[in-house]
């Protein structure tokens, strides 16, 4: 069988509602990562007698459309229930995006299950909720201190505690990945663009601070995202407002990649930060759209770690200058496919019919391999925890 990463992520409660109620042949409500009372990680069902890990993967792949497949490559920001029903029943995108813009009423009046039941496959409900000043549920759940004080107030141990809480009220609103841990490692001011964000600037302490973040969240059934590699921490600037560069690689191995080398086999994804890394990437070429980048997150052996064979997000594809001053969101769209990674992030639902019309047409003219597409939409499955049909 397929490796199942160890987070599977629970299903949403709204959905399960709804699926024991209702037509149990309904594609949009199937059971996502399920967890026994424990909270141990659940398990898609194996095949059955006869059946190959590559039947259960045609099978589950045979169901989408190409231009459907590319859409579970892509998560969108939205403003509401309208916007994200609209998306994802035109679209099928793979996730959306709640933000600070996002009409928060869609988690409590139901809208969020409308949205569900029109996906072909469990939806990825995501957000970037870190504590401090990256909050976008703080209205609803209450607020958190930020990484660095946290870690200078707080132990590891009650730290874990207060994000199991978090995290199940995360839950219960219907969220199921968390655009978190930042693992950079920074003494950068308090409100620079990484700073306070920092656990620490000392690897371990990062380390052991995400750790518990990441294990709290696994425990409540969450997914969380390791970000942003290869490290942001000691960078120049603000990719919001340009181009970043940071140390060359081996400066980056002796501290920024040290917690994700410690972390790579926690069952998170990786998110991409647009940052430039002397001598790896190609100049003008940011981390987001770089294949030497993306492969050195997969082989691990440039930095000292284990091979990653988990989610690779990007960062914000639109809303950032150091990828919006060199290319449109189609062009950075595509060639962040095109370089390995698995599902491209942007915080509107604007461009993604054109988005798409730009992958078909990568897909049609061999820009952009069949393979890759199915490759990524399987890790998308695995790691949304959605059981194959066989």
């Amino acid at each position: 069988m397929r490796k199942m990463p160890y987070v599977l992520l629970a299903v949403l409660a709204i959905v399960l509602t709804a699926c024991s109620g209702g037509d149990s042949g309904s594609s949009g409500t199937t059971t996502a990562g399920a967890r026994s009372p424990e909270g141990a990680p659940g398990a898609a069902p194996g095949p059955t007698t006869g059946a190959t890990e590559r039947d259960c993967d045609a099978d589950y792949l045979d169901q989408f459309t190409t231009r459907e497949k590319l859409g579970q490559l892509i998560t969108v920001g939205v403003t509401g229930t309208e916007d994200a029903l609209s998306v994802v029943r035109d679209h099928q995108v793979g996730g959306i995006f709640v933000g600070s813009w996002t009409d928060l009423s869609m988690l409590s009046d139901g809208g969020l299950q409308q949205v569900a039941e029109a996906a072909k496959v469990p939806l990825m409900v995501t957000t970037d909720e870190e504590g401090g000043r990256v909050s976008r549920l703080g209205s609803l759940i209450g607020t958190a201190p930020s990484a660095r004080v946290t870690a200078e107030t707080m132990t590891p141990d009650e730290y874990y505690t207060a994000t199991l809480e978090r995290a199940r009220a995360m839950k219960d609103l219907g969220i199921t990945v968390d655009f978190a841990p930042d693992i950079d490692v920074s003494a950068q001011p308090d409100d620079s663009v990484i700073g306070d964000r920092s656990y620490s600037d000392d690897p371990a302490v990062v380390t052991e601070y995400a750790d518990a973040y990441i294990r709290a969240m696994n425990e409540v059934g969450l997914g969380t995202v390791l970000k942003h590699f290869p490290g942001h921490g000691s960078g120049t600037g603000d990719s919001h407002t340009g181009a970043v560069q940071v140390p060359p690689l081996a400066e980056l191995s002796d501290k920024d990649l040290v917690p994700f080398r410690e972390l790579i086999d926690t069952g998170s994804a990786v998110m991409v930060g647009h940052l430039d890394v002397p001598g790896l990437t190609t100049a003008g070429v940011p981390a987001s759209i770089s294949p030497e980048v993306m492969n050195l997150l997969r082989e691990g052996t440039g930095y000292g770690a284990a091979p990653f064979d988990g989610v690779i997000f990007t960062d914000d594809l639109s809303g950032m200058a150091a990828i919006t001053d060199r290319m449109s969101i189609e062009q950075a769209v595509e060639a962040t496919l095109v370089a390995g990674a698995d599902n491209a992030l942007w915080i509107s639902t604007d461009a993604v019919g054109s988005v798409l019309d730009q992958l078909e047409d990568a897909v049609a003219t061999g820009r952009l391999s069949m393979d890759r597409v199915d490759a990524s939409v399987l890790r998308m499955a695995d790691y949304k925890g959605v059981p194959r049909p066989c």
